[in-house]
């Protein structure tokens, strides 16, 4: 069924009806959006789609509110606000409709939900502080789309309507980048696991492009690898694998010799021919040519190796 409406309260917005709107109004783009807390408007109907309004959560009847007693919860027990609902049934079919490959929807909407939508559903739920964001706070992405709330003493009767829809289409942008960074992941972990396996039992992985490397060189168990080449618009890079998702520690420093030269400097001190710069902090280089910026890698994994650095 295809609904004429979707239906969320009128008043002060939130990010978890913004941001559930974003995924309704894609999926069905020739409904009209109401916002209304009249009884007309938020009892189910077959001509609409319900959301953070009407006191029920009956995904058959289209409903999908969170403010009633007896609220639904994640089956770890954590609240679900309005988009954590619609992401729930409306989520593998808004990806879908952005164009992702059928064999990534499953893990694309797994991973968004932990890492996006639950953060909004514990914060609108109160079950989160935005102050868990320190001097962020302000900053996070519900209390942006907050600030476009109209002011106290607004006079004009459309302001709420303008605020809610000027932040509809900046929380759009956010769920739609978010989501394509996140496709463009699981894209580069197929190119990277085919180049790991290319390379076997090398020490230094080389890809078409520069791309996110390091979740997929986790994931295959490529301990050994230390380095990765790849070509950029004009030259080639040579940068280091960093080793937890935090911090800047790496399985290998760049050559000690190498930091902060650049040019003939560079090349006068590896002996690489087209080496032209290598970063003061010994994680990046770069070379004129790929078989400059290999020769490179190919010292800096016999100093690496040599010295002890795995």
């Amino acid at each position: 069924m295809i609904p004429d409406f979707l239906v969320t309260h009128s008043g002060g917005f939130h990010a978890d009806e913004l941001l559930s709107s974003v995924i309704l109004t894609r999926l069905f783009p020739k409904a009209r959006l109401v916002r209304s807390r009249a009884p007309e408007w938020i009892t189910p109907g077959a001509d609409r789609i319900i959301y953070d309004v009407g006191g029920a959560y009956d995904a058959a009847a289209q409903i999908f509110d969170h403010h009633q007693r007896g609220a639904p919860l994640r089956e770890d027990g954590q609240p679900f606000s309005s988009f954590g609902l619609v992401w729930k049934h409306y989520g593998r079919d808004y990806l879908a409709a952005l164009g992702l490959p059928p064999g990534h929807i499953e893990a694309l909407h797994a991973s968004f939900d932990s890492s996006f939508v639950l953060p909004v559903d514990l914060m609108d739920n109160g079950a989160i502080s935005p102050s868990t964001a320190g001097p962020l706070a302000g900053l996070t992405l519900p209390a942006l789309l907050e600030t476009l709330k109209p002011v106290f003493d607004e006079t004009d009767p459309e302001a709420e309507n303008r605020g809610f829809h000027t932040a509809l289409a900046i929380a759009r942008s956010f769920v739609e980048a978010r989501i394509g960074q996140s496709a463009a992941k699981l894209r580069a972990e197929g190119l990277v696991h085919q180049a790991i396996v290319e390379t076997g039992e090398g020490r230094v992985l080389e890809l078409p492009m520069g791309m996110p490397f390091r979740p997929a060189i986790v994931k295959a168990g490529a301990d050994h690898l230390l380095f990765v080449v790849h070509p950029r618009e004009k030259d080639w890079c040579l940068t280091t694998i960093r080793r937890a998702d935090e911090g800047f520690e790496v399985r290998a420093d760049l050559p000690a010799a190498w930091a902060g030269l650049t040019d003939r400097d560079l090349e006068a001190v590896c002996g690489v021919e087209g080496a032209s710069f290598c970063h003061n902090g010994r994680f990046v280089a770069a070379a004129r040519t790929r078989e400059a910026a290999l020769a490179m890698a190919d010292l800096a994994v016999k100093e690496a190796v040599s010295g002890g650095t795995r």
